[in-house]
């Protein structure tokens, strides 16, 4: 296996871990709706998942471990994507909320703030701000 074969499967298993971490938050509920579905749909092209690897990830989320980014803009990244499918359908159920939790605290928040953390993300993802715009925002909240 080359050096780069080894980066592409690394890579590779870092997405299947972020989406299956976002299927888990569809799912929370029970159901995906089509919105959600569409939403899934967009973020399985850009995270390059099959169609096989999409279905094998929708039947068993569980499968794949939350691989928690390195750098914060990474993590800010990922819960930008976590909290869009949240409010996908505009309505935060119970089960959602604490899975949108458990998830931020895997990324690497830490628990005393996640709340904290959470509400702003929800708030700034309600004001349909873009990907940069929700970053810039995360990262000076406390300013």
């Amino acid at each position: 296996m080359s050096f780069s074969d080894l980066f592409d499967s690394e890579f590779k298993q870092r997405n299947k871990g972020h989406f299956s971490a976002i299927v888990r938050v569809a799912l929370a509920d029970g159901v995906v709706y089509p919105e959600e579905k569409s939403f899934l749909d967009k973020l399985a092209s850009r995270l390059e998942i099959t169609e096989s690897e999409y279905e094998e990830i929708l039947e068993d989320p569980l499968k794949y471990p939350i691989n928690p980014p390195y750098s914060y803009v990474q993590r800010l990244e990922r819960l930008y994507d976590l909290t869009r499918m949240v409010h996908v359908d505009h309505h935060l159920e119970d089960k959602q909320e604490v899975l949108l939790k458990k998830i931020s605290i895997a990324l690497g928040f830490t628990p005393s703030n996640v709340n904290y953390i959470i509400a702003k993300a929800l708030s700034l993802v309600d004001k349909k701000v873009d990907g940069d715009t929700f970053i810039y925002e995360m990262q000076h909240m406390n300013k």
